[in-house]
């Protein structure tokens, strides 16, 4: 931590620390957390060195944000979500 604090500081980066154990405070990363936890590390076989680990997130990275539905954005994927949400904001500046 105090390595990491320091370069913090060097690069004159603006820290916020959360109290540990405290999800309300944090939500967003907790939720997305969980989903990694529940729908990628449960379910996949991890490969064995970071090459094959990084490129078996970026495709489960990929799937969650423009094949699989959430239901928080109305059953859309986020790449959809976003979608309309860009069009919703054109459509007001006209």
């Amino acid at each position: 931590m105090k390595d990491f604090e320091e370069a913090i500081q060097e690069r004159q980066i603006l820290l916020f620390v959360i109290p540990p154990r405290s999800p309300k405070l944090n939500s967003y990363v907790e939720r997305a957390n969980r989903m990694y936890r529940e729908e990628f590390y449960e379910v996949e076989t991890i490969g064995h060195t970071m090459e094959e680990h990084n490129r078996q997130l970026e495709r489960w990275q990929y799937t969650c944000n423009y094949v699989r539905p959430h239901q928080s954005l109305d059953y859309l994927t986020p790449a959809e979500y976003h979608d309309l949400w860009l069009e919703s904001q054109r459509s007001k500046r006209h």
